[in-house]
This record gives C-alpha cells, sequence and structure tokens, in this order.
C-alpha cells in the first residue's frame, strides 16, 4: 500500500494540538528498565531501489517452477484487474462490518458473491463465506446433524480430500459424531452405487459426495445423491467450483438435488501463497437456512424506497449467544471473497467456462502423452477433470525430486494419504500451461522415469 510519512512540521502540529512536548512524552508512563531501547540488530535503511533489489533477490532464491502440482490448491491465471480492484482502500480496509448498514458497499459486493455462488451451485441460498474448504465441510456435517436430529452418524467416502476429512473428525470427533468411511472402486477410483447397499439398513444423517473426488475422478453423483435421500439423509457436495461451469451443479444431481454444497473458492482468483488465505464457500436449499452457519446479506427497501443492504441472518457466536450459535468458528473471509466477485464478474459465465475447458483438456493431452512413455498408465478407468493418478515404475519421490531439479512441480506422491497406492502419482494441468509446458513435461518425465 502507499505510504507517506508525516513530515516534522506534521509531528509538531499533532503535538501542539494534543498538548504533548515530544513524541515521548506520550509514552513517558513506560518504565525505563522496560524499554528495549535502540533496534541494535536492524540493519541502516535502503533506498526504494535497493530494497527491491533485495527483494527481487530473496524471491529467487525460491526459484521458478511449472507447477503440476493441484490436490486441491489449483494454479490459475489471475487477471491483474482483480487484485488492482481488490486492494482498493474501499475493500482493502472494509474487512467485517460490524456497523452493517453503514458498510453498503461491502454489504452489496457479498450479496452479489452468494447471488453468484448459488447460481454457480444450482442452490437456493448462499452464505457470505466461510474459513476454507476443509472447515465448510465440517460445518455442513454440523449443518446435516442439526436438522437430521435423530442421528449423529455421517458417510465419508475414502475420495474425499484426505486433509478435509482429518479436519472434519478434529472438529466433530468431540460432539458425539461418528464419521464412517466409504471405500472406493480400486479399479474406478469412485464410489459405485451398488456398494452402498450394506448401508441400506444403517440411518445416516448424510451422505458425503466429492465431485470432482481427491484423485480427479468424477462420481456418480446422481445416483449417489437420489440413494442418500431414499435414506432420508441429506445430500452434502464436496465441489470444485471452476468445474461446476462444465459440470452439472449439486443443486441439480438426482431427482431432487443436494442439500448443501461446499467447497474451497481458492480457484477464484486467489494465488496460491505458501498455503492460504482460502475461503470455504457454503449454498444450500432454502429449507436450510436457518441451520446455515455465517452470515446471510439480504437486500431490501428503506421506508424512501431505496435501496439498501443488511445483514439478514447472522447466527454466529459474535451475534448471539455461544450456545446458541450455528457455529463458534465461521471466519468470514471477506477480502478474499472480494477477489472471488471480481474474478468471476470480469470471467463471466464464458470465460469461467472455457477455463475449466482449457483445464480439462490439458490434462487429458498430458495424461495420453505421459501413457505413451514405458513404465506409466493410468490408474483409475473413470473420467476425470483437471487430475489424475498415474501408476509409474519407479519411486515417484524419486521422480519429483529429478523433476524439481529440472524445474518443474511433477504432482503429488498420493501414498502419502493412501500408503496402499505405492509409486502412485496425482498430476494436474489448468488453463496455464502451454502445449510447450505440457511438451517438456512429457520429456523430461521420460528421462526420470529411466
Amino acid at each position: 500500500m502507499p505510504f507517506i510519512p508525516h513530515t516534522q512540521e506534521d509531528i509538531a502540529e499533532m503535538l501542539t494540538s494534543i498538548g504533548a512536548d515530544s513524541i515521548e512524552t506520550l509514552f513517558d508512563e513506560i518504565p525505563d528498565n522496560l524499554k528495549s531501547g535502540g533496534l541494535n540488530n536492524v540493519p541502516p535503511g535502503l533506498s526504494e531501489m535497493e530494497i527491491t533489489r533485495l527483494m527481487m533477490e530473496r524471491a529467487n532464491q525460491d526459484g521458478f517452477y511449472q507447477n503440476f502440482i493441484g490436490a486441491g490448491a489449483y494454479e490459475h491465471h489471475i487477471p491483474a484487474a482483480v487484485w488492482q480492484i481488490t486492494t482498493r482502500g474501499e475493500f482493502y480496509s472494509s474487512y467485517t462490518p460490524y456497523q452493517a448498514e453503514a458498510s453498503q458497499g461491502t454489504l452489496q459486493l457479498l450479496y452479489e458473491y452468494q447471488t453468484m455462488m448459488a447460481s454457480l451451485t444450482g442452490m437456493d441460498v448462499s452464505n457470505a463465506s466461510l474459513y476454507d474448504g476443509a472447515t465448510a465441510l465440517a460445518e455442513a456435517v454440523l449443518m446435516a446433524v442439526r436438522s437430521h436430529r435423530s442421528s449423529r452418524r455421517i458417510l465419508m467416502p475414502q475420495t474425499v480430500h484426505p486433509v478435509y476429512k482429518k479436519v472434519v473428525r478434529a472438529i466433530v470427533g468431540n460432539q458425539k459424531i461418528d464419521i464412517v468411511e466409504l471405500p472406493f472402486c480400486t479399479e474406478a477410483g469412485r464410489i459405485l452405487p451398488e456398494s452402498l447397499k450394506k448401508f441400506d439398513n444403517e440411518e445416516f444423517a448424510a451422505l458425503v459426495i466429492p465431485q470432482p473426488n481427491f484423485f480427479g475422478v468424477l462420481e456418480q453423483v446422481d445416483e449417489l445423491t437420489d440413494w442418500a435421500h431414499s435414506k432420508k439423509a441429506l445430500a452434502i457436495g464436496v465441489v470444485n467450483p471452476v468445474s461446476l461451469a462444465l459440470l452439472t451443479p449439486p443443486g441439480e444431481w438426482g431427482s431432487d438435488g443436494a442439500d448443501i454444497a461446499v467447497g474451497e473458492g481458492q480457484p477464484l482468483g486467489i494465488p496460491l501463497s505458501s498455503g492460504g488465505p482460502y475461503f470455504g464457500f457454503m449454498a444450500c436449499k432454502n429449507s436450510l437456512i436457518r441451520q446455515l452457519p455465517g452470515r446471510v446479506i439480504g437486500r431490501t427497501n428503506d421506508l424512501d424506497g431505496k435501496q439498501g443492504f443488511v445483514l439478514t441472518l447472522q447466527a454466529r457466536e459474535q451475534h448471539i449467544r455461544r450456545s446458541k450459535a450455528t457455529s463458534n468458528i465461521c471466519t468470514n473471509q471477506g477480502l478474499m471473497v472480494t477477489a472471488a466477485t471480481i474474478y468471476m464478474s470480469l470471467l463471466g459465465p464464458d470465460g469461467l467456462r472455457r477455463v475449466a475447458q482449457h483445464s480439462h483438456v490439458n490434462t487429458v493431452n498430458l495424461v495420453q502423452k505421459l501413457e505413451k512413455i514405458s513404465g506409466v498408465k493410468s490408474v483409475f478407468s473413470s473420467p476425470f477433470f483437471h487430475e489424475a493418478a498415474l501408476k509409474l515404475s519407479k519411486p515417484v519421490d524419486d521422480v519429483l525430486a529429478e523433476m524439481k531439479d529440472k524445474g518443474i512441480l511433477a504432482g503429488l506422491n498420493l501414498q502419502a494419504f493412501y500408503p496402499e497406492m505405492d509409486n502412485t502419482l496425482l498430476v494436474c494441468a489448468t488453463e496455464t500451461k502451454t502445449a510447450g509446458d505440457i511438451q517438456n513435461y512429457v520429456t523430461q518425465f521420460e528421462q526420470a522415469l529411466q
């Protein structure tokens, strides 16, 4: 952000106005023995040019890599206008509207965000964001248990992101909620609807349905959703928002649609930055809106007939008795949501669809080229979006290390999360990869596999 220092005249004028002799006088109540004195270990100040050079040198120490890792955090092109607008003072400094109606700009932006997310997911209503995708799923589990009342059991496929499962267990594990894992088909890489028959006589509050799943594979969401509803359980969709520009939205799954849709909003204009910050989104049917954690922004008219935006529902710990709150951890990621709203506004439905299409095509091209290399084969037979699992004839860590030496982050070792999947690599390609990038990956990969 721009920084304009105070001149000595400015400082003198302010001190005169408040009746202080010096800045030190303002802090005279602090005992001398508690004052740190000079900053002996801080080097002399640098000029703007010198500090820019220093920061560039530090950044270059990390190197530049072609990134083919996905697994829940995706590298997409972000138009320059997105963060140029997001970091304007009007957005950058207005994080949480505690005096809500005085923050009409922020409320309108959140209202537009909710409208976009409800449209993208095909659901009736969206809240104004959560901490991240993993905690959003945990909130959906709690929401399902509150709504179901008679069951505190959740059916969780093993194809859900491993970190999401871990976070869910951490949050709900001490609340007497039982997470029952559902094995996947090792040939198809997804949940087979017929495998649910063994649970026909058991009661569950909800079935979690990832789309696409952690392996990038597309689940049979219609059959899974209808099965959940036939057992009077809720269907919780965990979705990649970019994929929804191509795939059927959760609100249209099966004969009656999913009940709750959650996911990670990072693909919508948030850069990869050492693990965050991200934001979680959540949308649901109207019948569940009273169980929806976080904030819901509404639009209304005042006594003069003028349009205004208000905090319609805010049953969180800061606005209600803690024991009555729908959530005690539902942090509103206002700045990330601002960027996502601007990103979606600039791309529009057609632009987001092109991003999804190019990502899918690039991954298909990459996988097809890699499969021609001796010692590489696809693990699963099912269709995928923009990630795929590959079985290698050589330990994955060795290949990843060699590829990194060549400036390529080649993917994720799945054995770290699924011990039985030895020598299995998860690769991802988004719209940021050119034909040259893909060919270079294939060429270097073939050498690394030898």
